[in-house]
């Protein structure tokens, strides 16, 4: 008996790793290698890729790649049909295919990421960070950032909650164990 779900028309390939409690809705395919941390929701129509890492906690909506290439750390959430890349120049007469042609996306701690975004690879997306809906990501996210747009721009910060800050008189917001001071992210000690 196992201690997580996956309906019956969903697909796991050999050698994968699921933790306790996830959930694996219909249609999905979970391919070779990978590892998903504890509860976890993969929502219907979702691919995970070859020796994809998911961390514990995160919710994967419908109709979503998570290509290898990408890791995932934990609380993070994917929205509806958002897309990952792996491959910088995709060319279908040149196939680039194996590990050691795709590029490396980190999506850290308890980052959002909304309907409908694309990320290009190559990139990280930071802790308690939250990307817009229909937002091209083309560069780094910083940590407790907002972005929204084509290609995605910086417009403020939030907290881990996702709320707006604003600044007080010392232009200083809290961040936990970290702080937004004079518009640059620093950690407290």
């Amino acid at each position: 008996m196992t201690d997580f779900f996956v309906h019956d028309s969903a697909y796991i390939d050999d050698n994968v790793t699921i933790g306790k409690d996830t959930k694996i809705w219909h249609f999905s395919h979970i391919q070779s290698n990978a590892i998903i941390g504890k509860k976890c929701s993969i929502g219907q129509n979702v691919n995970v890729g070859n020796n994809v890492k998911i961390g514990n906690n995160v919710k994967i909506q419908n109709n979503v790649s998570v290509y290898e290439g990408v890791e995932i750390e934990d609380y993070v959430f994917c929205g509806p049909s958002m897309v990952f890349t792996n491959v910088l120049k995709p060319r279908s007469e040149f196939p680039q295919r194996g590990t050691k042609y795709y590029y490396k996306t980190l999506v850290k701690k308890s980052a959002s990421i909304g309907a409908n975004v694309t990320i290009i690879c190559g990139n990280t997306i930071g802790r308690y960070s939250m990307i817009g809906s229909g937002s091209v990501v083309t560069k780094n996210v910083e940590d407790f950032s907002l972005v929204v747009g084509n290609p995605a721009k910086f417009i403020g910060w939030i907290d881990r909650q996702g709320n707006r800050l604003h600044f007080n008189e010392d232009d200083i917001s809290d961040c936990g164990n970290f702080a937004i001071k004079n518009q640059k992210l620093v950690e407290l000690k």
